[in-house]
């Protein structure tokens, strides 16, 4: 991948989205490319914050464990995501293990160039601040879902970030691949697998979803109204 297709990715992400394009191809120069297999750890929780991470193709998996054994996912990263951040910002420990679901091509920003470029281009520290407000309004929603909507109302709400937007034409749903298990999905919303299949299966009911053996078919407008949000 070229450095330009690297700095496209850059100016879709809030810490670099304020660099004018000149910045953003002396930044993306900066990334080293590496590649993980499927299953293969990008760093652990404890690790050394020593690199921005930069997913180009693939996805990969932020999850915390607790000393039981217990796994909860706290996000996907796709491509054009980045990852990391919050470590390489404060120096300190990573927050959660990074794990590729699928192989993973990526590039990576180590901490010294990163600070280099944040003197050189005082944009970026405008894109970290909106970066972490943006973290934090997430974290936000995350706690607020859990805690006050029903598995069924988090699960809607789940699917209609996965549609960014997208509406069917007349008659029609849109399509969702689901890139991931139904296990996976449940830890995303803090809930088990037998309640997340429930909710699935409500939603199915309701018109919102159709399933098949590895798509969603969604219609947006039922899927908001179920959420309560939207004109729904």
């Amino acid at each position: 991948m070229d450095q330009a297709a690297i700095a496209a990715m850059l100016g879709e992400a809030a810490i670099f989205a304020r660099l004018s394009p000149e910045a953003l191809l002396a930044c993306a120069a900066e990334f080293r490319e590496q590649r993980f297999d499927q299953g293969q750890m990008l760093f652990a929780r404890g690790d050394a914050g020593d690199r921005l991470i930069l997913v180009a193709e693939g996805r990969v998996r932020l999850a915390v464990t607790t000393e039981d054994g217990r796994e909860l996912s706290v996000r996907h990263a796709v491509g054009g995501e980045l990852l990391g951040e919050i470590a390489v910002l404060d120096g300190g420990a990573r927050s959660a293990d990074a794990v590729a679901l699928t192989a993973v091509l990526a590039y990576s920003l180590r901490r010294a160039p990163f600070e280099q470029l944040v003197a050189r281009y005082p944009a970026l520290s405008a894109g970290i601040i909106a970066f972490l407000c943006r973290r934090l309004r997430q974290t936000t929603d995350q706690l607020e879902g859990i805690a006050l909507y029903s598995i069924e109302v988090r699960l809607a709400r789940f699917l209609l970030v996965g549609l960014a937007g997208r509406k069917p034409a007349p008659g029609k749903r849109v399509p969702l691949d689901m890139a991931f298990s139904q296990g996976e999905l449940a830890q995303l919303l803090g809930a088990s697998r037998p309640k997340v299949n429930a909710a699935l299966g409500s939603l199915e009911q309701a018109g919102a979803i159709h399933r098949t053996a590895d798509r969603i078919f969604c219609d947006p407008d039922l899927l908001a109204k179920l959420a309560g949000i939207g004109d729904g």
